[in-house]
């Protein structure tokens, strides 16, 4: 199903983003911290959004499912 591979790979993207935001902010703390706190919740909601298509995407695989047995 083509909606888990889309989901996965947002999540991969946030984690990256989150991570680079990061180490950023450890390398130099006071270069753009407001900045980076943004970029961080971002990161943050979109990995919620993307959790949130995956799990969606299986209760509707499970219906399917469901239906066909």
């Amino acid at each position: 199903m083509q909606a888990f591979a889309i989901a996965a790979a947002g999540i991969a993207g946030a984690s990256e983003r989150f991570a680079a935001s990061a180490a950023r902010t450890a390398r130099d703390p006071f270069a753009d911290l407001a900045g980076e706190t943004v970029e961080r919740m971002t990161a943050e909601a979109a990995l919620k959004a993307n959790v949130a298509v995956m799990k969606a995407a299986d209760a509707m695989y499970g219906s399917l499912l469901d239906i066909l047995a």
